[in-house]
């Protein structure tokens, strides 16, 4: 049974964005996770996905994913649902978006999706970092920026992570020197690029195939940094086809470590997973340690 004070935001998040107010037909649940629970809401003029959470837990989680999804929308290279808006009381957080129709993938479904994600990755920033801090998963995720990329790779990425996991025993003395003697070797196997838009956490989870059959990416943790940070969280829990790494190649060429340097980027999201999960995860992080 969906709560009457989340249908109140819902309204209020759709008059809010100049969207005359119209019956609702149906709800319907479209599963979660451990943060969020989301729901489908039919209407006599379309269909929404709507997503909340506990407003105290998670404090402007949805105006920071927001924000991220327009941003990643305004490159123009990729699909990204349109954001209707987002709203809260005393005890929920809410965001709508447009509801995506899930569809079988085209024959050419990796191929657009490499290209695409290429040619999003040479929207370029400023600097690494972002204007506002977000969340990846349930943590925040600080977005200080630096002109340099070790500097924020370092600094805002592992070295955040390691003190949470340090904080809360997760972490021995042993794995921490390593991370500190591999920041000694990172030029090595970085190279200087300007700092391009990312998902930042893209998964296989975290891309749906819409309508059209093309990729249509969601729950974003955007940020200006390396592009291997994207495509190491993409071959971390299995990979993508082939396909979809040979097409990003020919937009957007990569230089020939970059198999070993995605390794190295992928430190970060396993360390976000010892700090949510637990230290299971740690011996992954201690391979990839042990192998540079």
């Amino acid at each position: 049974m969906i709560e009457d004070s989340i249908i109140r935001l819902f309204n209020k998040v759709m008059q809010e964005n100049g969207i005359k107010s119209h019956s609702i037909e149906n709800v319907s649940y479209v599963g979660g996770g451990d943060i969020n629970n989301s729901i489908k809401i039919e209407t006599m003029k379309g269909k929404y996905f709507l997503k909340y959470n506990d407003a105290d837990l998670y404090p402007e989680m949805f105006e920071k994913e927001a924000k991220g999804l327009n941003l990643l929308k305004s490159s123009g290279q990729i699909n990204v649902p349109n954001v209707i808006g987002y709203a809260e009381d005393e005890k929920n957080s809410i965001l709508v978006l447009e509801y995506i129709e899930s569809s079988l993938q085209s024959s050419s479904f990796f191929k657009d999706f490499g290209q695409s994600l290429a040619k999003m990755h040479n929207c370029s920033g400023n600097s690494f970092g972002l204007d506002h801090d977000n969340y990846i998963g349930n943590l925040k995720q600080s977005n200080k920026t630096h002109d340099n990329w070790i500097d924020f790779f370092v600094c805002e990425r592992l070295e955040k992570q390691i003190s949470l996991a340090k904080n809360n025993n997760l972490i021995d003395n042993t794995t921490i020197k390593k991370f500190q003697n591999l920041y000694n070797y990172l030029n090595d196997f970085f190279p200087i690029e300007k700092p391009s838009l990312l998902h930042g956490d893209l998964w296989s989870g975290n891309f749906m195939i819409s309508s059209d059959g093309k990729a249509c990416i969601i729950d974003p943790a955007v940020y200006y940094g390396h592009r291997l940070m994207d495509l190491g969280m993409s071959k971390l829990f299995g990979g993508f086809d082939k396909s979809f790494y040979d097409a990003y190649n020919e937009i957007y060429e990569l230089e020939n470590n970059w198999l070993e340097a995605i390794e190295i980027c992928n430190l970060y999201p396993l360390m976000v997973h010892v700090n949510i999960f637990g230290a299971g995860y740690l011996n992954s992080v201690k391979s990839i340690l042990r192998s540079f």
